[in-house]
């Protein structure tokens, strides 16, 4: 497939259906490792926080993740990383794809999974009913205009199928990659942590979503 940055993949090639590429080792199924090493490599010497990466589950498409951060730091580094990002795939004479929905038809599409935490929601033993519960019923009051400032195309990913919710109703649960915001097992189980907004585009602006969560959560 060939991309033009934050714009519309054109396809020139199908390859096999997905399902072995997720987390995948092998020249057959995984494609690209030498760029995505390269540019954690690069990132964790700029001083960015990178926690990992892995081969996600539409072939050629990868991921990593930004974090922790604190506040606006997250920004800063999300945006240095897509910086560097770029840089190294030029070298590779390569061009990233920041379209949320890159092929269409039967594939997934790429998100940018955004988890948020403050100090009591990972300390108090009551966190999960007392904070993150009524968090919840916000961000559903808001979804419609969270939806409207995640990113664009986002409509297109957004669909209820491919791991993803609904654009058009908000849903949370635990341990659920159908749902827009999700909440591991752990949080549940310990009953103190963070959670997970699905809904973001891979196109997003992280000052805006991050922003925007913290927000609708706790200034509201």
């Amino acid at each position: 497939a060939s991309a033009s940055g934050f714009g519309p993949t054109i396809i020139i090639g199908y390859p096999a259906p997905q399902g072995p590429y997720y987390c995948s080792a092998g020249a057959d199924v995984a494609f690209g490792r030498d760029l995505v090493e390269e540019h954690l490599d690069a990132v964790l010497k700029a001083g960015i926080n990178c926690s990992g990466i892995n081969a996600e589950v539409m072939p050629g498409q990868w991921e990593y993740q930004v974090g922790p951060c604190v506040g606006i730091d997250s920004g800063d580094h999300m945006t240095m990383s897509r910086y560097i990002l770029n840089r190294v795939a030029e070298k590779y004479g390569v061009v990233v794809s920041y379209d949320p929905k890159p092929i269409p038809g039967d594939w997934n599409g790429a998100g940018c999974h955004t988890n948020f935490s403050t100090a009591p929601m990972r300390t108090e033993k009551t966190a999960f009913e007392k904070i993150i519960k009524p968090m919840m019923a916000k961000l559903e009051a808001k979804h419609a205009e969270h939806i409207a400032a995640y990113g664009e195309g986002n409509d297109k990913r957004l669909t209820g199928h491919h791991e993803t919710a609904s654009i058009d109703k908000f849903s949370w649960g635990v341990a659920n990659r159908g749902c827009s915001v999700r909440v591991g097992t752990e949080t549940a189980s310990n009953g103190f942590g963070y959670f997970e907004d699905r809904r973001p585009a891979s196109n997003m602006d992280p000052y805006i979503v991050t922003s925007m969560i913290y927000n609708t959560c706790c200034v509201e």
